[in-house]
């Protein structure tokens, strides 16, 4: 038997699996393309003038508004709603680094569940394949914990707790570079005891610590009583209040867009004890490359005999987190869809509403020679122009959060964490905003304009 020839895919499915312009899905500029298509071609073909719809829109401003209005209302939660979608994304595309890999405790899949204990370790950082620097494997030991943090100063409507991430480490610096992170000038890592003498008073010594600078944002809101004035971040030589412990920041990540600009990063063998979990609970060892990182995790799976591990490159546990990206895009599509359904019985209501009221206009325009599609044409190009208007306003304000900083509880892997991420909107997010727009016009608009398509001269001057 001689084998088929394979049959080239359609034109259409090439498009379809090339790569997005501007980062916009090919199916977003497809249906987008033909929506535009059917606006210019009722904008080119129809032959009721367009003065006319001008004036109708303009004489009838109230009810035209509170339907523009409609779309900017959907379209602009839109907006915020998927730029929020975007930034878990960046936050969890940006964590990673490619030669880095994970380790944790047979079964874990999650840094909060492992434990490794200390006999666990071995020889893990004599394993071929990692990196060296100055004689000494680029390999960091360390110890997550989420950790319930009541708010002293809780803001009026706010949450009163938030589950504050740490990162116990032995050596910051090591950290550091494993993980590609730098301090901000002015800050140092904590030193090598973990704590430092108050200088006045007599307290309990603090504990020192680095953050990353989104959590500082977060850190400075409720450490103030009510009334006082809150700063924008924390900073170097801050403190704030945790474990009934005063905790001195030493400095403050470079970590912008990654999971670690939520974190908090204090000694191990301090915070391990305070809060019940001793030993560590990840080893994160440094390749040459992804492809480095890919085989060494694989070794520490099939070949490492001192202890049973689980292991990921860093891409891979990061990448993770996009399943939770999901649930909100299909929660995202399931209140959009409803403010949709809304949006387009909206444009229902008014465009029947303008027809009710110019019965007698479409009589004069069938005697004066124009067909049912001319008004059918006339009518839909009135509600898609209302429709865009309101949706370019919505896509416009819903702009402006592009670069905001937000606060959400993530729940991945069995566990709550609060992250600090930036809302960003790009061109995919303006132009599913614009699609959504049009296709609420079109169909709000159609119904109306058939409608008034079945009238004839005589019935409509009765």
């Amino acid at each position: 038997m001689f084998d088929q020839p394979e049959t080239p895919p359609s034109p259409l499915l090439q498009f379809l699996q090339a790569t997005p312009l501007l980062g916009v899905p090919n199916w977003i500029l497809l249906s987008l393309g033909l929506l535009v298509g059917v606006l210019l071609l009722l904008v080119a073909f129809g032959k009721v003038p367009k003065s006319y719809n001008l004036l109708n829109i303009r004489v009838r401003w109230k009810t035209t508004t509170l339907t523009a209005l409609a779309f900017t209302l959907v379209i602009s939660l839109l907006t915020v709603m998927l730029a929020f979608v975007n930034g878990m994304k960046a936050l969890t595309e940006a964590s990673g680094q490619p030669g880095n890999v994970l380790v944790l405790s047979q079964g874990a899949t999650d840094e909060t569940f492992s434990d490794l204990g200390f006999s666990d370790l071995g020889d893990i950082e004599n394993q071929p394949g990692i990196e060296r620097e100055n004689d000494r494997p680029l390999v960091s030991r360390e110890l997550y914990l989420v950790v319930n943090q009541p708010i002293p100063y809780p803001v009026p409507g706010r949450p009163k707790r938030r589950f504050l991430q740490l990162r116990g480490l032995d050596d910051p610096a090591q950290t550091g570079r494993v993980h590609g992170l730098e301090l901000y000038p002015g800050g140092e890592w904590f030193a090598e005891a973990g704590v430092r003498e108050q200088t006045e008073g007599s307290g309990p010594p603090f504990i020192e610590c680095v953050v990353g600078e989104g959590i500082a944002r977060v850190l400075a809101v409720g450490e103030k009583k009510d009334g006082s004035e809150q700063p924008a971040a924390l900073t170097v030589g801050d403190t704030f209040t945790l474990n009934d412990r005063q905790w001195l920041i030493t400095g403050v990540l470079k970590s912008g867009g990654s999971t670690f600009d939520s974190e908090v990063w204090a000694k191990r063998s301090l915070i391990g004890p305070m809060f019940g979990k001793p030993s560590y609970t990840t080893l994160v060892c440094r390749t040459a490359n992804a492809a480095a990182a890919t085989e060494l995790a694989r070794h520490f799976r099939e070949n490492y005999t001192k202890a049973t591990l689980s292991s990921f490159t860093e891409s891979q546990y990061f990448e993770k987190l996009n399943e939770y990206n999901q649930v909100l895009l299909i929660a995202i599509t399931f209140v959009t869809v409803i403010l949709a359904v809304g949006g387009v019985f909206g444009v229902m209501n008014t465009m029947f509403a303008a027809i009710s009221q110019r019965t007698k206009d479409i009589g004069v325009l069938r005697l004066m020679g124009y067909g049912r599609r001319h008004i059918v044409a006339s009518f839909l190009l009135e509600a898609m122009v209302i429709g865009l208007i309101g949706g370019l306003i919505g896509c416009g304000l819903g702009a402006l959060c592009d670069g905001w900083s937000a606060t959400s509880i993530l729940n991945g892997g069995g566990s709550s964490k609060t992250v600090v991420l930036n809302l960003t909107v790009d061109a995919a997010v303006l132009a599913a905003g614009l699609l959504l727009t049009l296709l609420m016009a079109l169909l709000g608009g159609l119904l109306p304009a058939l409608n008034a398509m079945r009238l004839t001269a005589l019935e409509a001057l009765r």
